[in-house]
């Protein structure tokens, strides 16, 4: 795991008491993409799961939005690009 990810998973286990989380660095697959990293290098691209009660009763945009606040600093220093999967307990 990189420091990025390590940071992900704190914010997110902190404040969202999740219930399943899944950080996966999809990097690799943007190497010179857009956003990607100018080294070429790790965690600027992730696919993120979460399962949390945290979600329960929220719209997707507010899940998502609730989210990006979590990991605003992360976005503005090397974080390019999340692809979340968002689910309250009990959904599929």
């Amino acid at each position: 795991m990189g420091i990025y990810t390590d940071r992900i998973r704190t914010k997110l286990s902190e404040a969202l008491q999740p219930l399943a989380l899944d950080i996966e660095d999809d990097s690799s697959r943007h190497h010179g993409h857009a956003g990607a990293h100018p080294d070429g290098g790790p965690e600027t691209h992730f696919n993120v799961t979460i399962e949390s009660q945290a979600f329960t009763g929220k719209t997707r945009l507010q899940r998502q939005r609730l989210v990006y606040g979590l990991l605003a600093d992360e976005l503005k220093e090397r974080v390019h690009a999340l692809s979340l999967k968002l689910s309250a307990p009990g959904e599929g």
